[in-house]
């Protein structure tokens, strides 16, 4: 049976088509529909549930040590009140999960990781644990709502006034005194309705925007705060839907699709997030070595499909239709760009950066190009 979050009522009374994902009930759209809801986020501002996402603390005098080991990236260049993504690898550099690490103070750490990965992590960090670290599973005690998009800081200036007194943790020499100095992958603490938040510079959307952890029986309260201090910036409840198109017009990867445990970071393209200079050994990290010297069979990419759209699983083929080379991991119509786009992974390196290939779409071959990820980058000011 799903497990349903805190807001599971209030999406039920806004109308949302609730399914069952991660082993959740999760709105994966409104009323509104897809479109309009990704269209808020690129223009104005939406506001999600992803409370589903699971939360384990980390603690103790050994806990730096800890994160070294099982995380593959370098946790040590983190400084309280900093953000880190990350993979949780098998020996063989698989990806049993890619998550985010917070360092909440020196002997403390936050991972953020995928909910239906969440048991599977757990019992493989138990089974890694050492001397001097405590493991907490703080998932059913904390909920998490994502508010993303171009006037999400306005919104959040709304919703806090002056109690953002920007203590960013337990114990901290270099407090954030203003919101718009929080930087991206940072976090601080502040109060909402009274009820103390944990609130990141973080999203999986491709736009600025703000993820805020709080207790679960807190969330009903601050999701209407935030509602209803949005509404004249026209903020908007979204789904899970909009959140997937969102992310992969930003080219960023879904465990289950473009991850797998059968496939390392590398052959992502996420190499940039390996702590390969790190003194400490991290799990598969011989397997990665290993994995840079050999011949790479595959290479991930970004589709512009034309013609038809590109779901999850499709089969890809040479220019002429006759070759199979590859399969879509992701894709859907781009409603930013108005385009089919996908990302997947093809046999041979694409060093023309127009090659085209074909897509079976049901039992049409339509014609793609590659490009270059992401499809979309938002403009900073």
């Amino acid at each position: 049976m799903s497990k349903k979050t805190s807001l599971f009522t209030e999406h039920v009374n806004l109308g949302a088509a609730m399914t069952e994902f991660g082993g959740w009930d999760m709105p994966i759209y409104y009323p509104s529909g897809i479109i309009k809801e990704h269209n808020a986020v690129r223009k104005v501002a939406g506001l999600f549930d992803v409370s589903h996402m699971g939360e384990f603390l980390i603690i103790g005098l050994n806990a730096l040590n800890f994160v070294q080991k099982v995380s593959a990236n370098d946790a040590s260049r983190l400084k309280v009140g900093q953000i880190q993504y990350s993979f949780l690898l098998n020996e063989g550099g698989g990806v049993i999960d890619d998550f985010l690490v917070y360092r909440l103070d020196e002997h403390a750490f936050l991972f953020v990781v995928n909910a239906g990965n969440l048991e599977k992590d757990w019992q493989w960090l138990k089974a890694n644990e050492m001397t001097g670290v405590k493991l907490y599973d703080a998932s059913g005690a904390t909920a998490l709502l994502a508010l993303q998009g171009p006037k999400a800081l306005e919104i959040m200036y709304s919703v806090l006034g002056e109690s953002f007194t920007g203590g960013i943790a337990l114990s901290s020499s270099e407090p954030v005194m203003s919101l718009a100095l929080l930087r991206y992958y940072n976090f601080s603490y502040s109060e909402i309705g009274g009820k103390i938040v944990l609130i990141s510079r973080t999203g999986y959307t491709g736009e600025d925007g703000f993820e805020i952890f709080c207790q679960s029986e807190d969330a009903v309260m601050i999701w209407r705060v935030l509602l209803e201090k949005g509404k004249d910036c026209g903020l908007i409840f979204c789904g899970l839907g909009a959140r997937n198109t969102l992310r992969l017009e930003a080219g960023m990867p879904l465990w289950g699709h473009e991850l797998s445990e059968f496939r390392t970071p590398l052959d992502a393209m996420l190499g940039r997030f390996i702590g390969w200079d790190k003194k400490e050994d991290f799990i598969g990290k011989q397997a990665l070595i290993c994995s840079t010297k050999s011949i790479c069979n595959q290479f991930f990419v970004g589709l512009v499909v034309d013609g038809g759209i590109a779901r999850d699983g499709y089969e890809i083929y040479d220019v002429d239709g006759k070759d199979r080379i590859g399969r879509v991991t992701s894709g859907a119509p781009s409603p930013t760009l108005g385009k089919n786009i996908a990302m997947a992974y093809i046999d041979g390196h694409p060093n023309n950066k127009q090659r085209k290939v074909t897509v079976k779409v049901r039992n049409d071959f339509c014609p793609a190009t590659i490009v270059s990820l992401p499809f979309y980058r938002r403009e900073k000011k």
